[in-house]
């Protein structure tokens, strides 16, 4: 299997299967005596564990991470990181009933036809549980970026349902389990998830990640834009479907007066922008403000309500999907998107490092 990895300079590998020994990751290209210690990388992981409320999978991981290389007395060395995270609690017999089905909507055909083989445990490599390698990659990302980087993340729409962002406050995130900025919209989602949940079924989300303090002039203005990267990055997440930069979609709404993010120079002598259609990025390029990125993710594919499939014979027959599984798995996607965006920008960073020396 190739196209395990992603990144230029900045380079990071995910291996393992939701069911095998452990998974984990490989990170090359990241610059020496960068400070750099598990307890650097664990709150990131953290977030991201399953079992920490109903309206997540109860498959209880710790999630700890270990580091096997690249770092020396406390600093990396420049030399690959390899991190690892054992899989503490996997029920591989919750999976013996479908070992020969195809679960509608999950990667389990693509991969039998692909490779002629698929590991039916928990979806094996097709599994959100990769994700954490993700995670991981990100926090050794977010070292490079430094403080002054800041990458946050949020739901804001699940189901039909979407905050209203006059409530939006950063601070209400991390104080309820559906990372959603309005307190008064996740009170809603809880009581639809409850529903969700109950009756064996599942929901979408649309989750919003900001970084903040990007400087100008990061990315490339071809075929490796900062945004196409971007893009490309949120949707190898798992279960996502779309992404939009800015305004998106919503774009083609607008005219060309109101699109126009147009400019001043402030008091303090510095290019202002007074609107951010663009997403903090303009062919392809960092502008200095704010970089916007939204990503759908579609409901989990593993659901107790009985669905019509085909197994490996060819024969027609039913499922149903047990286990422990997301009602939303948008909800969890929060940490992996900062991730997927905070890898991107330090490879960006690198880039433009390099890119500054040479000349």
């Amino acid at each position: 299997m190739s196209s395990n990895s992603l990144g230029t300079i900045f380079r990071f590998t995910t291996w393992g299967e939701s069911h095998g020994t452990a998974i984990g990751v490989v990170i090359d290209g990241c610059p020496p005596l960068i400070p750099l210690t598990e307890t650097d990388i664990q709150p990131w992981l953290d977030k991201r564990r399953p079992g920490q409320s109903r309206f997540t999978t109860q498959r209880q991981e710790g999630d700890k991470v270990k580091i096997l290389s690249g770092v020396f007395e406390g600093v990396t060395t420049g030399a690959p990181i390899s991190l690892v995270i054992e899989n503490t609690d996997t029920r591989s017999k919750d999976y013996d009933d479908i070992k020969d089905k195809f679960r509608p909507g999950h990667a389990d055909y693509t991969y039998w036809v692909k490779y002629g083989i698929r590991d039916y445990r928990g979806g094996g490599r097709s599994s959100a549980r990769e994700t954490a390698c993700r995670v991981a990659a990100g926090a050794v990302a977010r070292k490079i970026l430094g403080d002054s980087i800041k990458i946050c993340g949020a739901v804001v729409q699940i189901g039909a349902h979407k905050i209203d962002r006059n409530r939006w406050d950063w601070n209400a995130v991390d104080q309820n389990p559906l990372f959603c900025p309005d307190p008064t919209a996740a009170a809603v989602w809880a009581d639809d998830l409850d529903k969700i949940r109950k009756n064996g079924s599942s929901i979408g989300a649309v989750v919003e990640v900001v970084a903040s303090g990007v400087p100008a002039g990061w990315g490339e203005p071809i075929y490796d834009k900062l945004d196409s990267d971007i893009a490309r990055a949120l949707m190898t997440i798992n279960a996502v479907k779309g992404v939009e930069i800015g305004a998106g979609f919503g774009a083609a709404n607008l005219t060309g007066e109101e699109n126009a993010d147009e400019m001043r120079m402030s008091s303090d002598g510095k290019p202002q922008f007074l609107s951010n259609n663009a997403g903090g990025i303009l062919g392809g390029i960092s502008n200095g403000q704010d970089i916007t990125a939204r990503f759908a993710v579609k409901p989990t594919s593993s659901i107790l309500q009985m669905r019509q499939t085909i197994n490996t014979a060819g024969q027609n027959t039913d499922i149903i999907t047990r286990g422990r599984h997301d009602p939303c798995v948008g909800i969890r996607a929060v940490p992996v998107g900062e991730a997927m965006i905070a890898c991107v920008l330090a490879d960006h960073m690198l880039r433009q490092r390099s890119l500054r020396a040479a000349n």
